[in-house]
């Protein structure tokens, strides 16, 4: 079950779009659908989580904790809608892909793609092109 949760003045338009969407990576990459928790925050928020779980004292748009029990994906995505708008503004996307970016980010993790090396960031960005991809397949 993938559940939208709002820590701020911000909501997912079409919140069934996106969690079909979500499903679909998920079966593509041969996992099975647990629980997935996305919480929507500011960046204050997020760096008091940054702060207290992993000793981070920084900006980020995404922090994902896994709780994946073999290939059933469990976990709690925050992200900072901030950085999130930010981000898009930087890389001149539209909001809503690099929020999709994002979204769909934490998944891969839980997926089992990393992103500390540089070769396994090529594999992570590629990898969320091919999943965003899939989002506009299911519309």
């Amino acid at each position: 079950m993938i559940s939208f949760n709002y820590e701020i003045d911000f909501e997912i338009q079409e919140e069934t779009i996106y969690t079909n969407w979500i499903s679909s990576v998920i079966v593509s990459e041969n996992k099975s659908e647990g629980e997935i928790n996305y919480i929507f925050c500011d960046d204050d928020y997020l760096v008091e989580i940054n702060q207290q779980y992993l000793n981070h004292d920084t900006l980020t748009d995404i922090i994902s904790f896994d709780y994946s029990l073999g290939n059933e994906i469990h976990g709690d995505i925050y992200i900072s809608i901030e950085r999130v708008r930010e981000n898009a503004e930087e890389f001149k996307v539209p909001f809503e892909e690099e929020l999709k970016r994002v979204m769909i980010h934490g998944v891969l993790h839980y997926c089992g793609y990393k992103d500390k090396s540089e070769s396994d960031e090529l594999l992570m960005r590629s990898k969320e092109d091919e999943k965003i991809k899939l989002f506009h397949v299911k519309q």
